[in-house]
């Protein structure tokens, strides 16, 4: 209805004002990433996690924490390390007596994860035991202690960092882990202007720090926003010819590129689309637009083997 229309056209003007302030105070803090920048917020508008690739210097801990400053958002981080357990990460159950009474009772005391935006930091360093503590958490907004189930708030944005040049005493993660992320982000140097200017403004007397811009509430609607995007049906069906195009046997096995069939054991399932049409549509809305196009979906899909290595790939 007419009167529908006007409030989403609002929405979408209050929602790509949002985003212009997050993504100001972003790039006051972090130089020369703007691509990596409007990568994780396509991702965090969508309602998906990231992976986030790069070697050690980056600033990758820096850009989540500096998300986490630009928003009203509870942020927690947790170090991976070989001996974390999952426990360490969900929480625990302590036994807690009266004094006055001496009776005892449980109490469960929540684990980092009950936060909205969560860091976790060099995900692979941990056993996939530990790894696995996590895929509740990214996918049901749940996470279950003593066969009790506690809700976590929203939103939740789980960034998780790897290092990929150092594998001594890491684990790779499991397909199921790698699933519940939308976006493998790669952050890649920065050029010789920016790293100048990273340079002067680090080590000064005066840092730069993000101020906070978003409430959970305005998040939670931008993410409403971006699924009431409209996705043509030629849209929906590149997506699904992309994700199909992943599988070496199936009903489109003459359509698959021979490469695939010489490589790819396990193609892409339609959780991999349903990541392909959503960031697409975050894309839409970080742009201002109230439609997801052709060129939205290609942009978040892997890219050709010359494009640059700092485009997003959907962990298919």
């Amino acid at each position: 209805s007419p009167k529908r229309l006007e409030s989403s056209e609002m929405s979408l003007l209050e929602t790509a004002a949002l985003v212009r302030s997050l993504q100001h105070e972003l790039r006051r803090v972090i130089v020369g990433q703007d691509q990596v920048i409007d990568e994780i917020l396509t991702a965090f508008l969508a309602g998906g996690h990231c992976l986030l690739r790069g070697v050690p210097g980056l600033a990758k801990t820096l850009l989540i924490k500096t998300l986490a400053q630009a928003t009203h958002l509870k942020f927690s981080r947790i170090q991976f390390t070989p001996d974390l357990m999952p426990s360490d990460i969900i929480g625990t159950e302590v036994i807690e007596e009266d004094r006055a009474t001496g009776s005892r009772s449980i109490r469960f005391m929540p684990g980092p994860i009950f936060a909205n935006i969560i860091l976790a930091d060099e995900i692979n360093r941990t056993p996939p035991k530990t790894q696995a503590a996590l895929l509740e958490a990214m996918q049901e907004h749940q996470v279950t202690a003593g066969g009790v189930r506690h809700q976590l708030d929203r939103p939740l944005f789980v960034l998780a960092t790897q290092n990929p040049i150092e594998q001594e005493g890491t684990y790779p993660l499991p397909e199921a882990q790698l699933d519940r992320f939308m976006l493998n982000v790669v952050i890649d140097y920065p050029s010789a202007v920016h790293e100048r200017a990273i340079l002067a403004q680090t080590t000064s007397r005066d840092e730069p720090s993000a101020t906070a811009v978003a409430t959970g509430e305005q998040i939670e609607r931008a993410r409403l926003l971006v699924r009431e995007v409209v996705a043509a049906a030629n849209v929906i069906d590149y997506a699904a010819r992309i994700v199909r195009a992943t599988r070496p046997s199936g009903d489109d096995a003459d359509r698959v590129p021979d490469f695939v069939r010489q490589w790819v054991r396990w193609g892409a399932g339609p959780r991999a689309g349903q990541s392909l049409l959503l960031a697409g549509k975050g894309r839409a809305v970080l742009q201002g637009r109230p439609a997801v196009s052709l060129e939205d979906v290609r942009a978040v899909a892997p890219p050709e083997p010359k494009a640059k290595p700092t485009r997003a790939r959907p962990v298919l």
